[in-house]
């Protein structure tokens, strides 16, 4: 069994069991204060034990919480948040693939580990444990939450592996809800585009350790709590697709109508990409 923060016996007899990766910060924590606001049963799954830690004290009732220690970027830590997860659940009604990871370097002077390591925390771990957890999902007629990113659907300079991870996510996702939906399993994809989240303060550089510029982007940064609650009332709806930031529209626009205006434009900024 993997390590487990909490110590304790959870009652889950009455409430929705959501499963939220990465959530001990930004989205992840957001999501977790609105499941657990509306009185559902969360399991929080992090690398972060120090910072599981503290939002025990900050929860304060864990009567509908439970947590768990899993570095997904491994097959060991996607192995110890399954058993983790079936160890708390007997029914899953939502998996929410929270956690990510990005980097910010150009593919020329990126080692392969980090490519590896960006396509397995953002598009290997959700996919295993979905289909780890498809029978309990089926079972509930459940709902699979992935945070997609324009970054799936239009390039962006300095993030090939990103954007490669996130494209796959979309395809497989799209394809399982097609699979799944006679099993009665829901897929939700969000498409954000820049949120304040500790994704972009703990992005890698080419070298694998920290990028050692600030990020670029379009238009203004957002704050996990509105879009947390976005999210929570297109799961109430089984919306199959949440694109949260109307100016992405606009983007993907130009790139399908335009896609040599859409480089031009991508260039001058993210200029800082290419220094």
């Amino acid at each position: 069994m993997p390590e487990l923060v909490a110590k304790y016996e959870c009652d889950f007899s009455m409430a929705k069991n959501i499963v939220i990766t990465g959530a001990a910060s930004g989205l992840g924590w957001a999501l977790t204060q609105v499941f657990y606001r509306r009185g559902d049963s969360v399991l929080l799954i992090d690398r972060d034990h120090a910072l599981l830690d503290q939002r025990k004290q900050e929860l304060g009732d864990l009567s509908r919480v439970c947590f768990g220690v899993a570095d997904l970027s491994t097959t060991q830590g996607i192995s110890e948040a399954l058993s983790c997860i079936h160890h708390h659940y007997e029914q899953v009604d939502v998996l929410i693939n929270n956690a990510g990871i990005t980097h910010r370097s150009l593919a020329a002077e990126t080692r392969p580990e980090v490519f590896t390591k960006v396509m397995f925390v953002d598009w290997q771990a959700p996919v295993e444990l979905a289909i780890g957890l498809l029978p309990k999902l089926r079972a509930s007629a459940g709902t699979i939450i992935n945070m997609g990113s324009m970054a799936g659907w239009m390039p962006v300079l300095g993030r090939a592996a990103y954007c490669s991870a996130k494209s796959a996510l979309a395809q497989f996702f799209e394809v399982l809800r097609s699979e799944e939906r006679d099993n009665g399993v829901h897929v939700l994809m969000v498409y954000p585009a820049f949120v304040n989240t500790n994704i972009e303060k703990n992005a890698l550089g080419g070298d694998g350790n920290n990028a050692k510029h600030a990020r670029s982007t379009i238009g203004g940064v957002s704050e996990p709590m509105p879009l947390a609650e976005e999210i929570v009332k297109a799961l109430d709806q089984r919306m199959p697709r949440l694109y949260p930031h109307r100016g992405i529209w606009l983007a993907s626009l130009v790139w399908r109508l335009l896609p040599d205006v859409f480089h031009v434009l991508m260039r001058r900024k993210f200029s800082v990409e290419l220094q």
